[in-house]
């Protein structure tokens, strides 16, 4: 270390130079973000993770430096010395724009090639060359400023639960496989050959046994792992701010995970979050906005027009009433305008969601205009329009199916309508709701089995209990989401820690009491021993992160992700293991060609 830099100390960092160093002696190090002539001087614009400072050269300030200079390229890494002054053109528009450095001293640390992509703001490069030189990607300011906010937040979380009393508790990486709604990630062991470990989709069993072994309030944060198709916001591995509690219940998780979102977007943002966050159950959610987050930035709630249309002779309606469906709707403002071009391909972007197609209707200055016109009588059109609450120059979109093909379909045009009219306003706006209620069982209609819908040892609510064996589809659970802009941030449940309610739980999924001591053994041994009434939450720091930093994609807060395909350009993983770790593992492959 010594030698590289010469005896040379860094005592500043780029962007921490102002007005009140100047005639000071100063060294700093860092990329070089460009080079160029001007009359008799040279200018070195020298970039660290802090900002950019300008280095100025001539003969007369030191000519063996000023030679040097001349041959230095963009991002090579070098440290300079000299006197800062106020320069003569000052530059308002950056931190240190009114002083410079004169280079007294300049030492080239290493030199570098032309790189394959640009270092600089809003790169406009192509994903796959980004992940591949994703070390050169991390270089450029706005990739920084997200890592910065990153572990802000995530010193941010850190303090609010050790100030609650919470203990930093690790769970195992190597783990045993477990239902949880996704593919796990297997990795095959050595001493034990034919057989697996799994990595955790999440540590719910293992923060579950901490609370049996009287760690009352746990938090981590987390790498987590699922073997499941990606999306913008979604990677094989992502990071969560897990936390359990005992002796609680939902009203005391709620709140102390307001606190902590609270807390953590003042000190970030400067954002003042309202509390208590406003609640919707499961139900209103999905009837009012046809998703379990929805996004409540703006207006537009789907309304139920079957007792409108009941008595009308259309085949669609009638057909869909009849099978305990319904006819639902969505109003939007100021769509009498919209051709028949943009209305079809709304009609073939519900069809994505199992709608059959979309009817609708049109409030014209001069009449109504509508797909369904001659199955329309007036009092039907005003019965529609009233429920509606439609004025002349709306238009209304109609979809009449079973419930869940309504409620995905009219949810996600509720979106689509939002994005191509610009429905919402502040896109700076934090919009949180708790959703709660959620159903406790999902029905396979595949499998003609209920699974868990979060996992299978969330609790049922009290009053439901007398149903878990005669209509569980009905049954309710202790259940809650923190939704923000229509986006998932966090979730957790309180958990069932009697013995017996467990049981009558794993047989409504149906589990085998062997099945069940097979894959939940350890945790159902731990219930014999006292366990706590407990719950807990999990937040998606990768998300909170893309907000506070105000992306879209996941990829651009993790520092290595993968491609969407769970590729990583940049190791070129997965790869093929060598003949001798497979026959060390006990391992035949067999692949298929695709």
């Amino acid at each position: 270390m010594g030698e590289a830099l010469g005896g040379l100390k860094r005592t500043l960092m780029c962007g921490e130079v102002r007005e009140n160093n100047v005639s000071q002696k100063i060294t700093l190090m860092g990329w070089v973000q460009r080079n160029r002539k001007l009359g008799g001087l040279q200018f070195i614009d020298l970039r660290d993770r802090t900002g950019i400072m300008q280095i100025v050269f001539g003969e007369a300030i030191n000519a063996e430096a000023f030679e040097k200079a001349k041959d230095v390229r963009p991002e090579y890494c070098i440290a300079v010395t000299g006197e800062v002054v106020l320069r003569e053109a000052p530059n308002h528009n950056m931190p240190t724009g009114l002083v410079e450095l004169k280079c007294e001293s300049l030492k080239i640390l290493s030199e570098s090639d032309t790189p394959p992509i640009y270092i600089k703001e809003g790169l406009d490069a192509a994903e796959s060359i980004r992940l591949k030189y994703r070390y050169l990607d991390l270089r450029r300011p706005d990739m920084q400023r997200i890592f910065m906010i990153r572990n802000r937040i995530s010193k941010s979380v850190r303090d609010y639960l050790d100030d609650n009393n919470f203990l930093e508790v690790e769970t195992p990486m190597l783990t045993k496989s477990t239902p949880e709604g996704a593919r796990d990630y297997l990795v095959p062991s050595r001493n034990y050959p034919g057989m697996f470990y799994a990595l955790p989709q999440s540590p719910q069993i293992f923060k579950q046994l901490l609370m049996v072994s009287g760690f009352d309030r746990y938090y981590q944060i987390v790498k987590c792992f699922r073997d499941e198709d990606l999306r913008a916001n979604r990677q094989p591995e992502f990071t969560q701010i897990d936390l359990e509690m005992s002796f609680v219940e939902q009203e005391d998780v709620i709140k102390m995970n307001e606190g902590l979102i609270a807390h953590v977007f003042k000190e970030v943002a400067g954002v003042d979050v309202k509390l208590p966050i406003k609640r919707m159950t499961f139900k209103d959610a999905m009837e009012k906005y046809g998703s379990d987050k929805p996004d409540l930035r703006f207006e537009m709630e789907i309304t139920n027009i079957t007792e409108d249309v009941k008595d009308m002779d259309f085949v669609v309606f009638k057909s869909a009433i009849e099978a305990g469906g319904s006819v639902r709707a969505l109003c939007l403002k100021g769509g009498a305008d919209l051709g028949r071009k943009p209305i079809d391909k709304l009609g073939e972007f519900v069809k994505t969601y199992k709608a059959k197609g979309l009817a609708w209707i049109q409030l014209k200055e001069d009449g109504v205009k509508s797909s369904i016109a001659k199955f329309l009588t007036d009092d039907v059109t005003n019965s529609i329009v009233k429920t509606m609450g439609a004025e002349v120059g709306d238009a209304i979109f109609i979809v009449a199916d079973k419930n869940s093909v309504v409620f995905q379909s009219l949810g996600a045009l509720r979106l689509e309508l939002a994005k191509q009219f610009d429905l919402i306003k502040d896109k700076n706006e934090f919009n949180f709701t708790w959703i709660t209620e959620f159903p406790l069982f999902e029905y396979d209609e595949e499998e003609g089995r209920y699974h868990a819908a979060h996992h299978p040892f969330t609790s049922p609510m009290d009053e439901d209990l007398d149903m878990l064996e005669t209509n569980p589809g009905e049954v309710r659970s202790k259940a809650y989401d923190l939704v923000l802009n229509g986006e998932e941030l966090g979730g957790g449940s309180i958990r069932i820690h009697d013995s017996n309610l467990q049981q009558r739980m794993f047989k409504a999924l149906g589990f085998t009491e062997e099945s069940a001591q097979e894959r939940f053994g350890f945790l159902i041994d731990a219930f014999k021993f006292g366990p706590p009434p407990h719950g807990g939450l999990a937040f998606g720091l990768d998300r909170m992160v893309m907000f506070l930093a105000g992306t879209e994609n996941i990829k651009d807060v993790i520092t290595f992700p993968k491609n969407q395909n769970a590729y990583c350009y940049l190791s070129e993983a997965p790869n093929i293991a060598d003949e001798k770790q497979l026959q060390e593992l006990g391992i035949s492959i067999n692949v298929k060609e695709k």
